[in-house]
């Protein structure tokens, strides 16, 4: 039981959307540096390319891009019949992809509710749904395929900031990945859910322009999260070592939910 293989996600074949930017391209990032495959989602191809170039001079595994508009439900058959084609089989799916809509409670519009809520959790079933037999082809009880959300501490606590759909919507997904463990477990499938704390990213860099200094004085480890913070916890539920994780919601937050506030 030596790290080595504990940890190894050499040779796996890994989907995760919105890979091109913020926390995906974090999680890319640390499954090529580790011998992986990965296949970077998003509808903005020239970035998917441009991540990709950069990518694929990190380590020994390699990176590729399918282009994909996930508000578009159609492209979730295209995403899922292109993976297919090309790899065949999927060993780990990272339902990154997401968005925000902030807007103060009397004013708050029903097309926030519409927009937030199809990418962050129901294109979320959609896709897992349609990616579950190339996830079943080679996932057995010891080695499960696994589906990884990318949930929030939004989703566990109530924000300060009024983006009412956004927390809805990542409760709901905190929840539904909990139903999908149930569900996929059965055909060696796991599902959990990482909710982020603070991480650089395009959908936090305006407060953390303004609040940077303020949050982290909320945190007990006084620090935003890191690349390898949720690469690492990404690595570790998709290899042995975390092979026996279902159903699981991990807070990874250096510990703003559990901080004393007087």
């Amino acid at each position: 039981m030596d790290n080595s293989s504990l940890f190894d996600v050499k040779g796996k074949v890994v989907l995760v959307t919105g890979g091109a930017k913020g926390i995906g391209r974090m999680i890319s990032a640390g499954f090529v540096q580790n011998g992986a495959t990965v296949y970077v989602s998003s509808r903005d191809a020239k970035a998917c390319e441009q991540a990709c170039k950069e990518l694929n001079e990190l380590g020994t595994g390699k990176a590729d891009f399918i282009t994909a508009d996930l508000y578009k439900e159609d492209d979730i058959t295209k995403l899922a019949a292109e993976l297919k084609k090309r790899a065949g089989r999927l060993d780990v799916l990272v339902n990154n992809s997401g968005s925000n809509w902030g807007e103060s409670y009397d004013s708050y519009p029903s097309a926030a509710w519409d927009r937030v809520l199809t990418l962050n959790l129901k294109r979320v079933f959609q896709l897992t749904q349609a990616v579950t037999p190339l996830l079943e082809q080679s996932a057995t009880p010891l080695s499960p395929s696994r589906v990884i959300n990318i949930g929030s501490v939004d989703g566990l606590r109530v924000p300060a900031l009024e983006t009412f759909a956004y927390s809805a919507s990542k409760a709901g997904l905190h929840h539904l990945s909990r139903v999908l463990a149930s569900h996929l477990g059965k055909r060696n499938i796991t599902s959990n859910t990482i909710a982020c704390g603070p991480f650089q990213s395009k959908m936090m860099k305006a407060t953390l322009e303004k609040f940077q200094d303020e949050i982290e004085g909320r945190i007990p480890l006084g620090r935003i999260g890191t690349p390898e913070d949720v690469a690492g916890t990404c690595i570790w539920l998709s290899s042995r070592g975390g092979a026996y994780v279902n159903g699981a919601t991990i807070a990874l937050d250096g510990g703003s939910l559990v901080g004393a506030k007087l």
